[in-house]
């Protein structure tokens, strides 16, 4: 499943992790050093969320970003309740 916000289209991007090592000069070290760089993604922060998608309700993958903006109308809350079975 493609990590992708079905609403925005944001996905993931690249980043890198630093390693450093050292103390920092303002701590009365030399100062610190890049050991190691490696690579890394960042993913967007996908919620499953029920929402009115042209008019009917379904469940789509969006980001959290998404649903703050007010992107995402989110389906209204059931209010019937099921009938009730008659005992055999």
């Amino acid at each position: 499943m493609a990590r992708i916000c079905e609403l925005t289209g944001v996905g993931p991007i690249k980043g890198s992790h630093i390693w450093r090592s050292g103390k920092a000069k303002k701590k009365g070290g030399i100062g610190m050093h890049v050991t190691a760089i490696t690579k890394r993604r960042f993913f967007p922060n996908l919620q499953r969320v029920k929402a009115v998608i042209d008019g009917e309700v379904r469940y789509v993958r969006v980001s959290a970003k998404a649903i703050k903006k007010g992107i995402v109308i989110k389906a209204p809350k059931r209010t019937w309740t099921k009938a009730a079975t008659k005992p055999a």
